[in-house]
């Protein structure tokens, strides 16, 4: 069907799709036609897969390391922010789209928009889910916007609004935003400058600058802590837990006060992935990114290195190190560490 419909498509905006850039009457008359899905349902009457059920609540809270009581026990409810998870389509996808989605992207594609990416979400809560719920939900394409140039590429933001319910009452609002874009072109040039190649997987040298962290006020004292070559874990002031990553106040019992623990700089590999696609600039494939578990026991995401990263396994100890990076900064990485339950503070 999808086919069909793109071809159908294709026929329609034969004369405005030429990558709809031609010229400023062409891409009017492109972004004109994408205008008109506004409003159009995306999903009628979608059914989630399966009822709220406490394995996947447990399987969600593990994962997010969230112990909160509510989420426990014959009386527990959801985390709110399950919300999307119970109209999550898996491997099979989803049935029932209507087809105003299908022929959107179509168009985006014809027009040479065909890579994708998720931007953000926004959520509304109206009452908790709670085990047994049936989940049922519509969608519609919220809006399109005009043409934006990004670094990944040129493209449009699509936002789709999903009204979720539980056993027919209204339970919450889940917007999802994503870049359908054409991807820019891809510099040759290679790196400058001292520090330009960090270490990753086996690969060559890299093709850019690493990103930059976004520092704001709730997460500048653990930057401030990787400038001194310290990795800096905050404690609430009122239940004494650790917490990582940096938060404004505890999400165990609610307090606003809290102080710094240096954490001693060994771990374990709780889980990672390989990366092997996409590239991105700075990033040599295959690289390891692993979800460390400190010895303190709070988990952070950072690289694998020091090990071929085809040879990281669960469990695998390891201890911290700061990675110079670009020649201006640093970056908390941790590397194998063979003997195992080493002590003391990162090395260089």
């Amino acid at each position: 069907m999808r086919e069909e419909v793109r071809e159908e498509v294709r026929e329609e905006m034969r004369e405005v799709n030429e990558a709809a850039g031609v010229g400023a009457h062409e891409r009017a008359a492109f972004e004109e036609k994408l205008k008109t899905y506004e409003g159009r349902v995306a999903t009628t009457t979608g059914a989630g897969k399966d009822p709220v059920n406490e394995p996947m609540i447990r399987h969600w809270c593990e994962a997010m390391g969230d112990t909160h009581p509510s989420y426990q026990g014959p009386d527990g409810v959801a985390p709110p922010t399950m919300l999307q998870a119970w109209t999550m389509g898996g491997l099979s996808g989803h049935q029932g789209r209507n087809e105003a989605h299908e022929e959107l992207f179509a168009l985006l594609d014809g027009a040479g928009c065909t890579s994708i990416v998720a931007t953000d979400c926004e959520q509304e809560y109206l009452r908790p889910l709670r085990p047994g719920d049936a989940i049922t939900f519509d969608s519609l394409i919220e809006s399109v916007s005009g043409r934006k140039t990004t670094k990944l590429g040129t493209g449009y933001f699509v936002t789709t609004r999903m009204d979720v319910r539980a056993n027919g009452e209204p339970a919450g609002t889940h917007r999802f935003r994503i870049l359908k874009y054409a991807p820019a072109a891809r510099s040759t040039q290679p790196p400058e400058g001292p520090g330009a190649a960090p270490e990753a997987g086996r690969g060559g040298p890299s093709r850019g600058k690493r990103p930059r962290p976004v520092v704001n006020r709730d997460n500048a004292g653990f930057w401030d802590g990787v400038a001194a070559r310290k990795l800096l874990i905050q404690r609430c002031g009122g239940c004494g837990v650790l917490r990582f990553p940096w938060l404004p106040g505890c999400n165990a019992c609610g307090a606003a006060e809290w102080d710094t623990v240096e954490a001693c700089g060994t771990g374990t590999v709780y889980s990672y992935v390989v990366m092997h696609h996409p590239p991105f600039p700075a990033f040599e494939p295959p690289y390891a990114v692993g979800l460390i578990e400190l010895a303190e026991g709070v988990r952070m995401v950072s690289n694998v290195i020091g090990v071929p990263c085809d040879e990281v396994r669960i469990g695998m100890p390891v201890r911290l190190a700061f990675l110079a990076v670009d020649g201006e900064w640093e970056l908390p990485v941790f590397r194998a560490d063979p003997a195992g339950g080493s002590t003391g503070g990162g090395e260089g």
